[in-house]
């Protein structure tokens, strides 16, 4: 897949892009097989709520096929080799779950914050690439976006260890207020399949859940190879340290795998 020059230069004033109906159904059947079964055990990788329910599970592409397929795949490398203009390796991988009814803020922040803060992140030559794994609905805890926020550059940030479950560099009320009054708010929705791109340093954050039905999106941090990360923090499963370039796999591969399981079940 390749970025239009529209597309790029979209993505450069407003901070993000949006690609709908990236993938199919079929792939997006297996993936939220494979979400859900993920969520049901118990590792490491996975931090849950102060009510027991999912948040995140990282790593994924370490120990599931699907995924690691997915982490792999050219609909999400390319665009992105693109706008980096070199190779690139996996920064961090982590399935974000809000649960029906109880699934939790994400508050206001910038993630190359916490990249620059934690793991010693040079630039923001990284940015998250999101999957949507179910639909995402204006009810159901969107991810809300400031456009041309990354254009701030690295903000002031206090360190959140205490609202949920995750610890974050977050951004105080009268600076997220002065951004939106210049750039608005949008949240991005959309069926499975769907995704988003977006800027290191743009400012996007996400109410809770409170409704019936649950919102699962994969999130991808790409990282520019010449821009690894120096001085990590935090543990492996969170900050990779394999830096070696990704060797994307072939556009069919996640449906062939979809196709396989499905036949397997049969």
């Amino acid at each position: 897949m390749t970025l239009t020059r529209q597309q790029l230069q979209q993505f450069d004033r407003e901070g993000y892009l949006y690609l709908p109906d990236l993938f199919s159904a079929e792939e997006m059947g297996v993936l939220r097989n494979e979400a859900e079964a993920i969520f049901r055990t118990e590792r490491k990788e996975i931090w849950r709520e102060k009510s027991g329910s999912p948040r995140t599970a990282f790593a994924a592409h370490t120990y599931s096929e699907a995924f690691h397929l997915l982490g792999a795949h050219p609909r999400l490398i390319r665009p992105v080799e693109q706008v980096f203009g070199e190779a690139l390796y996996m920064h961090q991988f982590k399935i974000n779950a809000k649960s029906a009814f109880d699934g939790e803020v994400w508050q206001w922040h910038q993630d190359y914050g916490t990249w620059a803060r934690d793991d010693g992140m040079p630039e923001p030559r990284a940015m998250n690439i999101s999957v949507f794994v179910d639909e995402v609905l204006p009810i159901n805890g969107p991810l809300m976006l400031v456009p041309r926020s990354h254009k701030e550059g690295v903000l002031k940030a206090g360190h959140d260890v205490s609202t949920t479950s995750y610890p974050l560099w977050t951004l105080d009320n009268a600076t997220v207020e002065r951004l939106v009054r210049q750039g608005g708010i949008v949240t991005p929705t959309g069926k499975p399949g769907s995704v988003l791109m977006f800027h290191g340093n743009l400012v996007h954050g996400s109410a809770g859940n409170i409704t019936p039905y649950p919102r699962k999106i994969v999130y991808l941090t790409l990282n520019a190879v010449s821009n690894y990360i120096r001085t990590p923090t935090r543990p492996e499963w969170i900050a990779h340290r394999d830096f070696r370039p990704i060797e994307p796999v072939p556009d069919g591969a996640l449906l062939d795998y979809a196709r396989a399981c499905q036949a397997a079940a049969e």
